[in-house]
């Protein structure tokens, strides 16, 4: 039967992170946007790790560029910046250019749909903002409490303070494992082609003192295989109502790899990101990007001008090779169409 372990509550302060103060004092460096009353403020993360540049974002329609642009990424972070968007400007047309902005994380369309509903917008986007930051730190004990003997964890792309507020989600996890001790290791996959995990979640990892290893995408099965990882953590950008997760591409393979080795695979997000009315995967849209973003690397061309490229942004992991889908509201496990009913419900 699949069970729901409900887990810690969200919390309004930090009374659940156990992190020391010199790491959240470093956390809180990593701002990734805020609102000023007037614009929102959001750290260009196209431009880290090498310069660190906030723009001002005044309008729905400069904030779904920074959206598609990726300059604000992450489910969650996206979620909250399209509710800004929204109290900005709550017309149908600002709706409609948020929305596809990022068509696969459902974050984004749920906060949109949340705005244009509410009675006052900007109450409504603060209070989106807030319920994500207090879930990322029950996300985070939640995580590590299924997690006490993972000293190697091996993470993909970049789920941080930089891809939701608070702490984040997976790597909410890994920082809650070095804040209890535990962890020894973080293995970082590059994520290619945009180099996530290479350009941000290092970034991240390095600003709060966790010690970590970058490791090409290409390389992280064969680690797994090694007996070198003893966990793999991952985010979400939608969970299916049957519990496949569509998430950055190269996410599946790691499933396969952790599956086959015996090692758990776990799924960190909030139930923001839980879509009820999509039945499974196969139902997901995946956003397919610029063949450029494969042709290059940090502006550089890597191949021919004309060499053509496929670029899917996301890959589906069916939940059937998913240990664990941990939540604000619990851990499912296994994961399944009903425990994520329960998860939805509790």
């Amino acid at each position: 039967m699949p069970r729901v372990t409900l887990g810690h509550e969200p919390s309004d302060g930090n009374r659940h992170m156990t992190a020391t103060g010199k790491r959240r004092a470093r956390r809180a460096q990593l701002l990734a946007l805020r609102f000023d009353g007037e614009a929102l403020v959001a750290l260009d993360q196209t431009q880290l790790p090498r310069r660190e540049h906030y723009l001002r974002l005044t309008s729905a329609e400069a904030i779904a560029e920074a959206i598609r642009r990726l300059a604000i990424r992450g489910a969650p972070l996206i979620g909250v910046a399209a509710a800004y968007g929204m109290a900005l400007d709550p017309s149908s047309d600002a709706a409609a250019l948020l929305k596809a902005a990022r068509p696969t994380a459902v974050n984004l369309a749920h906060a949109v749909d949340r705005v244009a509903a509410a009675a006052d917008p900007l109450a409504e986007a603060r209070a989106i903002h807030a319920e994500e930051e207090a879930a990322s730190d029950a996300i985070a004990a939640n995580g590590a409490d299924i997690l006490p003997a993972a000293r190697r964890v091996l993470t993909h792309c970049n789920t941080g303070a930089l891809a939701a507020p608070g702490r984040g989600t997976a790597l909410a996890v890994v920082e809650e494992l070095a804040a209890r001790g535990s962890l020894r290791l973080a293995i970082v996959t590059e994520s290619r082609p945009l180099l996530q995990g290479a350009r941000l979640t290092a970034y991240e990892l390095s600003a709060l003192g966790i010690p970590y290893e970058l490791l090409v995408d290409a390389a992280a099965p064969a680690t797994i295989a090694s007996g070198e990882v003893d966990a793999v953590v991952v985010g979400c950008d939608r969970v299916a109502a049957n519990g496949d997760v569509a998430n950055k591409i190269g996410t599946y393979s790691l499933a396969l790899a952790a599956h086959a080795a015996g090692i758990p695979f776990v799924v960190a997000g909030p139930t923001s990101t839980l879509d009820p009315a999509c039945p499974s995967g196969a139902a997901v849209t995946i956003e397919q990007r610029d063949p450029e973003e494969v042709r290059s690397a940090a502006g550089h061309l890597l191949t021919l001008p004309d060499t053509p490229c496929r670029n899917p942004a996301f890959d589906v992991t069916p939940a059937a090779l998913i240990s664990s889908l941990v939540t604000e509201r619990g851990v499912a496990s296994p994961v399944s169409a009903q425990s994520v009913r329960e998860l939805l419900a509790s």
